[in-house]
């Protein structure tokens, strides 16, 4: 080995492994002693990096194009809820009129809710003429009163 190389090895950073690609074929270039394996790491990692930057891309991509795509058939699919729903709206004040007009002419419902009420009137007043009834029979009770019953002066 020559004085330089000796020299050039003794001044090269300790933590060889710590270095980009980039620095990593700065280095090998710069030194003669551990050139050819640091020529050849640097070459080997930034064309590594560069393909996994092109392969990001190309994945980034075609992201954005599916996207686009789902995008562009969400947008559709928006457009015929969207006719759908003018479609029902335009409809409505027909649909409405033909609603009155048949609850113009059904009074069943209104005679259905009266009979109920007036059953339920009815059960009403005979529970309150049974406890009547029956409570005026039971409360006078063959045991004297515990207590007096006329009050005193």
């Amino acid at each position: 080995m020559s004085r330089k190389s000796a020299t050039a090895l003794r001044d090269a950073p300790a933590d060889a492994e710590g270095l980009t690609p980039r620095q990593r074929l700065t280095r090998g270039l710069a030194y003669t002693a551990l050139g050819p394996v640091d020529v050849t790491r640097g070459v080997v990692g930034l064309g590594l990096h560069t393909a996994r930057a092109g392969a990001t891309g190309l994945r980034r991509r075609y992201q954005e194009g599916r996207l686009a795509r789902e995008v562009s058939a969400a947008g559709d699919t928006l457009a015929d809820e969207f006719a759908a729903a003018q479609q029902v709206v335009a409809g409505l004040p027909q649909a409405l009129r033909d609603a009155r007009r048949e609850q113009r002419r059904s009074r069943r419902p209104w005679l259905i809710a009266g009979a109920a009420t007036a059953a339920v009137a009815g059960g009403i007043a005979g529970v309150v003429l049974i406890r009547r009834s029956a409570g005026a029979a039971e409360e006078s009770s063959p045991r004297p009163p515990s207590v007096d019953v006329q009050p005193r002066p």
